[in-house]
């Protein structure tokens, strides 16, 4: 194994070690080989280190690392130091398009499938200015720069529950740009800062630790601050560079970094451009769907399968103000873990606005692990679209989020387990076969059936495709629950005929079975026929022992539901720290439940798979949001917490 040391001291021209150390964390990429390990000293790196090599196995690998206790920062911008004031407070600057290369950000739009702008609305660009490390927005002329109103930030006009609150005026600071043959010429309105002696950079290059190719496999970066990348709009259809990511390949770890200030996308995990690139949108002949569909089977031809793409660990990384994603990924994401995270600021700037948008937003997550991480003020705190099988998402805390966690057009089987969901909006379900164990739901449920879009299953812990249905809702699980009742700002349809149904509780269910046996009934009952029979019978749905507080209400075919009357869940932050704090009745201390595992749930109906681990025995699920093991056998408190109990009682849980 050989140490490669790079240092701001360094030159390119040194051997390595560490008294003569390189200058460039590239150079010493291009030397790095299998087993070796790249230490970054102290100081600031302006460029896009592209990986030559990646390591042959997980014992094997190629590590990039911060040296110990040494701040090291990688930045996809650079500074600017030739303004010159153009009237008031509005300062221009001349950069040579040399400076951009093949690729210049501020001639790029934020373009591309299933993204949306008004009517009439200047679309925005791959570039940014940044006054001390804060980003401005874009305006649409020169002119627009002398009087900038206030901003106002609100809620994204899909928000199934108030779409009024948590407005915030902020400052406007914007830019706005020109490019021409030889020169981009930016404008920036610095609100009386002199940007010559200030800090002022602009986004340059489009990622700041990403290959060019894929297949580099076996890669660890860990302890860096990444930040200012010009990263272009990543739908599941299309090339999705993040700031960092893999680009195909299988086994990378990112952790221990902060990772800040992506236009789009920080963290991807996803999809090459070779099974499709924005043909939607280039081609318009046929939906996004469609070519969403295709891009799984191309996948599987050019070997989308455990041995070659996948299996990443993305953990203890500190994630915020990027534009689309805190974390992004289709296909490439299968058999990751993404674990101890904290993840805010998410898509709050509403610069442009789009379908795929959220603090984790995975396509195909196939046995993805998602456990312990910190999301809040977010504009959706986890997304999972498609494809949504063998996943785990555990003991994670969602607050202030306008929504916190959405799954949609997936089959399961999913487990959803002792998460705090604690925002207005806590779930939205446009899926089916999932299991709910031990969470509290602070906010609304909301529940639809889709049924013009049939999705793909797989084979269990497998890539392979199995077949593919609609979503008609249900065959969902729930175990010892906590529901928080309040007062619903909108009203949707009812329960069973399809439309969007927003309640505090599980009521959304009531018109379905609750039993297998009681499914099969009601088939029975139909005319005679093939597929025709199923399309009007709703799936069973499953519900024993959860507990409903201030007015949320149950299932109606549940077994032993707890009804408590008023209780309070608060979310408090304290610096670092994270607490919830309870006042439950004296009710809630006979409504726990005894451990559940994968082999007390009903198989999933289409898909036909069970509730496993990613090893394919049965799903453990005896652990806490603290970290305190359920005692097997034994009755514990309802909720995310085992040891919750009646009174007032504070808790840390991050």
């Amino acid at each position: 194994m050989t140490l490669l040391h790079v240092a701001t001291t360094g030159s390119d021209d040194a051997e390595g070690s560490e008294k003569q150390p390189l200058r460039t964390i590239n150079r010493a990429a291009e030397l790095a080989r299998p087993g070796d390990t790249v230490i970054v000293h102290a100081g600031e790196y302006r460029e896009w280190v592209t990986p030559r090599r990646g390591g042959l196995s997980d014992a094997r690998r190629i590590t990039f690392t911060a040296a110990e206790g040494e701040h090291v920062v990688i930045k996809g911008s650079e500074r600017i130091t030739n303004w010159v004031n153009d009237g008031g407070t509005v300062w221009k600057a001349e950069v040579p398009n040399s400076l951009f290369g093949e690729f210049n950000p501020y001639a790029e739009e934020v373009a591309g499938d299933w993204i949306v702008y008004p009517a009439g609305a200047a679309h925005k660009h791959l570039g940014d200015v940044y006054l001390n490390g804060l980003s401005f927005y874009e305006a649409a002329s020169r002119a627009d720069l002398d009087n900038p109103p206030a901003r106002t930030t609100v809620l994204d006009n899909w928000t199934a529950v108030d779409d009024t609150v948590r407005n915030v005026e902020q400052t406007q600071l914007v830019w706005f740009a020109t490019v021409d043959a030889e020169t981009t010429t930016i404008w920036a309105n610095f609100q009386g800062a002199d940007p010559n002696a200030e800090l002022v950079e602009i986004n340059v290059r489009r990622s700041v630790f990403y290959p060019l190719v894929p297949h580099l496999n076996y890669i660890t970066v860990r302890g860096f601050e990444l930040a200012q990348a010009a990263t272009p709009w990543t739908p599941p259809t299309a090339d999705q560079p993040g700031l960092i990511g893999p680009n195909w390949a299988k086994g990378w770890i990112i952790e221990d970094n902060v990772i800040h200030d992506a236009k789009t996308s920080a963290v991807s995990l996803g999809k090459e451009a070779s099974t499709g690139h924005n043909y939607a949108t280039e081609r318009r002949d046929k939906p996004g769907y469609q070519y969403q569909l295709e891009s799984v089977f191309s996948a599987r031809q050019i070997g989308w399968d455990k041995e070659h793409i996948g299996s990443h660990v993305v953990r203890r990384n500190t994630i915020y103000d990027c534009g689309q994603n805190g974390v992004v990924g289709h296909l490439g994401c299968v058999f990751s873990t993404i674990e101890d995270n904290h993840i805010y600021n998410i898509a709050l700037k509403r610069e442009y606005y789009g379908y795929e948008i959220g603090g984790i937003k995975l396509h195909a997550a196939i046995d993805v692990q998602i456990r312990h991480n910190r999301i809040h003020d977010t504009s959706l705190g986890i997304w999972l679209d498609w494809q949504t099988q063998g996943t785990r998402i555990t003991r994670n805390v969602f607050y202030n989020n306008n929504r916190d966690l959405f799954i949609e057009v997936s089959h399961g089987p999913y487990l959803v387990d002792h998460n705090v969901l604690a925002s207005k909006a806590s779930y939205e379900s446009f899926s089916q076969g999932g299991a709910f164990v031990g969470n509290l739901f602070a906010g609304t449920v909301r529940l639809e059936a889709v049924m013009d879009r049939a999705t793909p299953y797989h084979q269990p812990h497998s890539t392979q495709v199995a077949g593919y249905a609609y979503i008609r809702g249900g065959d969902d699980r729930y175990v010892g629950n906590v529901f928080l009742g309040g007062e619903l700002s909108q009203a949707y349809g009812q329960g069973g005929d399809g439309k969007a149904v927003p309640a505090y509780g599980l009521t959304g269910y009531d018109a379905h079975p609750a039993s297998f046996a009681e499914y099969l009934q009601r088939i029975e009952e139909q005319p005679p026929g093939d597929h025709q029979r199923y399309l009007d019978v709703l799936q069973a749905v499953y519900a024993k022992g959860n507990v409903y507080a201030s007015g949320a209400q149950p299932f109606a075919g549940e077994t032993d539901p707890h009804v408590i009357g008023d209780a309070t869940f608060r979310v408090v932050e304290e610096g670092d720290e994270v607490y919830l704090e309870t006042d439950l009745p004296a009710a809630f201390d006979q409504a726990g439940f005894v451990t559940v595992g994968g082999r007390d749930f009903e198989r999933v109906r289409f898909a036909d798979a069970d509730f496993e681990e990613p090893d394919g025995t049965p799903a453990v699920i005896d652990v806490d949001l603290t970290g305190t093991r359920r005692p097997a056998g034994e009755s514990a408190a309802a909720g995310p917490l085992s040891t919750l109990a009646s009174g007032n009682t504070r808790t840390r849980i991050w």
